[in-house]
Formats: C-alpha cells, structure tokens, sequence
C-alpha cells in the first residue's frame, strides 16, 4: 500500500519548495500539482480561450493533453507531447493559472491523474486542496503557511536576485488577492483539512521547515 502526504497551503508559502526537499529526503516522488494547473493555463494563454465561456472552455479541455515525465528525479510537464516545463513559470501564466484552476471543468480533467499517481506510488503532493479533496485518504496532512508580509518579502528578495523590477507594496496586494481568490473559490476553496498538521514557517526557513515535515512523516509511518 502506498503512502501519501498531502500539503496545502497559499500561494507564495514555499510549498513547493519544502514539498521538493522532503520528497528527495524520503524517497518519495513529488507531484507539483500546481505545475498541472499552469500546463492547462499556458494553453489558455497561447490560444486565447475565453475560460468564462463554459463551452469554450470544454472545447479547449478536450484539446489538451497534459502528463508528467521524471528525469533524474524532477518533474516534467509535457503539454501535447510538448515540454513545456520552463514555459510555464512566469509571472502571466501564474496568474493566469489562478483564475483557470477555480474552474471545475479544468480540476475534473487533473484530478484522476493525480489519484492514479497517489495509488501507485509514494507520492508527496502539494496544492491547494489536496488533503480536503484529492487525497483525502493521505496518511500524512500538513498546511503549510506564512504570515503575507513574510511570503511577499521572500517573493520580493526571489525577484530583485533575478535582476527584475518590483515594489514590495505590490507583492504583498498581489498575494492578498490570490489568497482571497484561491479560499473563496467555488471549486475546491483552500482551506486547512481538518486532521491537518499546520506547520507556519514565517520564522523559519526551507531547511528547517523541511526537516519537519520529515519528521513528522516518519513517525506517521512508524506507526502505519
């Protein structure tokens, strides 16, 4: 039987960052949901699919084809038959991402690839409604959360280390929206699963949040 950890949480916490770590550390494969859901967006961008249009919207679904691949332990998300892993990290996809995943249609067409994935393997899966609706079942939950000062700053420091143009004050409006957006959504509204550790790592940093979540995995599988 496979053994599954959930983490949830909002945008800009450092998820996928801990959830990456964690997973090397215990031998785990790591799903980024949220890499899915950008795939599916970048498609929407390139072809300009009106996602109000519930119709639209369908028509362009039944067009996609969305996997992931793992070389030398990473993910890679292929979009028909394209990877398109580098394409997907920018600013205009993420947000674009934001708005596409509240879509029911769109998390219909993740979500069985996702519980096939979690079935078969030991997966460590991150997003924002894995424990309260993808892997309900995990044996292991954990929200993992920042205060939204702390997650702008970090956004704010990762974006001037790459030479780029940003206001802090910005950031943090950006990030406040995003939260409201993502836990007043119809579909699958972030919130924390009610057996869910919650871990907040606005003192801490990556490697000791990590450090924890391995820990709290292992004593989870200890007595499994």
């Amino acid at each position: 039987m496979s053994f599954n950890i959930a983490i949830d949480g909002p945008a800009g916490a450092g998820k996928s960052t801990v959830a990456r770590k964690a997973a090397k550390e215990l031998g785990f494969i790591y799903v980024d949901t949220g890499a899915m859901y950008r795939t599916i967006a970048l498609y929407m961008l390139r072809e300009h699919v009106n996602i109000e249009d519930e119709e639209e919207l369908a028509r362009a679904l039944d067009r996609i084809s969305v996997s992931l691949r793992y070389r030398d332990g990473i993910q890679h998300m292929f979009l028909n038959g394209e990877d398109v892993s580098s394409q997907i990290r920018t600013p205009e996809v993420s947000a674009k991402a934001s708005l596409t995943s509240a879509k029911a249609a769109v998390r219909a067409k993740l979500i069985n690839l996702q519980k096939d994935l979690a079935a078969r393997e030991n997966v460590l899966m991150d997003g924002r409604d894995i424990g309260t609706c993808i892997l309900p079942d995990a044996q292991l939950k954990i929200f993992l959360t920042a205060s939204v000062d702390e997650r702008a700053r970090r956004r704010y420091l990762e974006l001037k280390e790459k030479g780029e143009d940003c206001d802090l004050a910005s950031i943090r409006e950006e990030i406040a929206l995003r939260d409201y957006r993502d836990s007043h959504r119809e579909s699958a509204p972030l919130k924390q699963a009610g057996d869910a550790v919650l871990l907040d790592t606005s003192d801490m940093d990556a490697d000791e949040a990590v450090r924890r979540v391995v820990e709290l995995a292992r004593e989870r599988m200890r007595v499994s």
